[in-house]
């Protein structure tokens, strides 16, 4: 298994490899890989969100998100990664500053709830989106719990999003893009992604 972050032979890996230690006790990377896209479609296939108001989208609940998508593959499903990492050339908010920063984020939150102008909410978001990956707060899953905290923060707020088909290299160039300060794949995703809820 290719380990993305850089920080092979950390505490979360069985030793001597980069492949996480699971609770179905995987030692192959590919198969770990098939089964996390297998249990976390089914826990994603059968969630029933209690978010009913904008306030309710905290550190917390993207906590508890993270743990309902994972609970069945690493003990640490909604925890706070202990081990700083990287992708390629971008470096994930360190350790010690994931809850502070992650919480200054939070607070952004609610101020989406009275934006009328679609162009200026699509700003917004794609910024918010971009500042929340950079804290990559678990160790593994950031992208999936993300865009699953997205799709039920934006049907709160009245939004479809529905992910347009794109390959993987371009999801990843735009978030790399945001992280230098080039919003516009972002936006262009998000253009894409969100229409208002039908009556």
């Amino acid at each position: 298994m290719h380990d993305k972050y850089g920080v092979f032979h950390d505490k979360y890996c069985y030793a001597g490899t980069d492949v996480l230690i699971n609770l179905l006790n995987l030692r192959d990377g590919e198969e770990l890989i098939e089964a996390e896209i297998a249990f976390t479609a089914e826990r994603y296939r059968t969630y029933q969100s209690h978010a009913t108001k904008i306030e309710d989208f905290t550190l917390s609940h993207f906590k508890y998100l993270h743990f309902y998508l994972f609970q069945d593959l690493f003990e640490w499903a909604g925890d706070i990664r202990e081990v700083d990492i990287s992708k390629g050339n971008t470096r994930f908010c360190t350790v010690p500053r994931i809850e502070v920063e992650a919480e200054k984020l939070f607070q952004l939150i609610p101020k989406l709830k009275p934006i009328q102008n679609r162009d200026e909410l699509i700003n917004q978001v794609a910024s918010l989106f971009c500042e929340m990956n950079l804290i990559h707060p678990f160790r593994e899953g950031n992208g999936r719990v993300q865009r699953f905290f997205f799709e039920e923060m934006m049907f709160v707020l009245g939004y479809d999003l529905n992910w347009p088909v794109i390959t993987q290299q371009q999801w990843v160039e735009a978030n790399i893009a945001g992280v230098y300060l080039d919003l516009e794949p972002l936006k262009s995703i998000f253009r894409q992604a969100i229409s208002e809820l039908a009556d």
